[in-house]
């Protein structure tokens, strides 16, 4: 039975991966290193912030500390915020679905996002009160594919319940756009709807059930699943 939705968030609710890339090729530029949009999609989407740069100074062998990835991380958030304002996207059937969804299930966000990046594109869209529980970068040590975000979602999803009815893993569905997302929701035991916003249909192969957009899902194909 399913009783919960875990959606992740970048890819997911706002066509943000785009902006993320720029961000991080921005920064990245001022300290002499380059980012391809291959090499970002192939190997750093779904990374968070602190993440993304520890993984692409190893990859560079550069020398780095934690002064430095705090620095990187402080200027990519200034600079995505100044570019999301200007390229907001969210995409086709978002807010009806998640609305529709919220009628019948708990929601919850489980992303490597920061928390004002989530709750700014969230109030835009208009369905910010959908969703109880926001779970970001700022809450886990470990990102994508280790399942902490989702499994630490469904713990506060289970402590916002009015009754004492617990949901299980096996009870949640996730919806992700990444490889690392897929495997996250699996290793903490959820079942995974993947949208090819981000990767082609075939590279979301893993996923128990893979559409183009959320524009075309009906509830009663994600109870099937179940």
């Amino acid at each position: 039975m399913l009783r919960a939705l875990i959606f992740d968030f970048d890819g997911v609710i706002a066509d943000a991966e785009p902006v993320h890339m720029r961000a991080f090729q921005e920064v990245l530029s001022e300290e002499g290193l380059s980012l391809s949009r291959e090499e970002y999609y192939d190997r750093y989407l779904a990374l968070d912030d602190k993440t993304f740069f520890t993984t692409v100074f190893k990859d560079r062998g550069k020398r780095f500390d934690k002064t430095l990835i705090k620095s990187l991380m402080d200027r990519k958030s200034g600079c995505y915020d100044r570019f999301i304002r200007e390229n907001i996207v969210i995409f086709p059937g978002v807010p009806n679905f998640v609305k529709n969804a919220s009628k019948r299930y708990a929601l919850a966000i489980g992303s490597g996002a920061l928390r004002h990046e989530i709750e700014f594109i969230l109030e835009y869209a208009g369905i910010r009160e959908e969703f109880k529980v926001i779970t970001s970068a700022e809450d886990v040590t470990n990102c994508k594919p280790d399942p902490e975000v989702f499994i630490k979602a469904l713990k506060r999803i289970n402590a916002s319940l009015i009754s004492d009815a617990k949901i299980y893993p096996h009870e949640c569905l996730v919806v992700e756009d990444s490889i690392y997302g897929i495997k996250a929701a699996h290793s903490a035991g959820m079942r995974c709807l993947a949208v090819s916003n981000s990767y082609p249909v075939q590279k979301l192969s893993e996923a128990d059930m893979v559409v183009n957009g959320l524009n075309e899902v009906k509830i009663e194909d994600l109870e099937k699943l179940f």
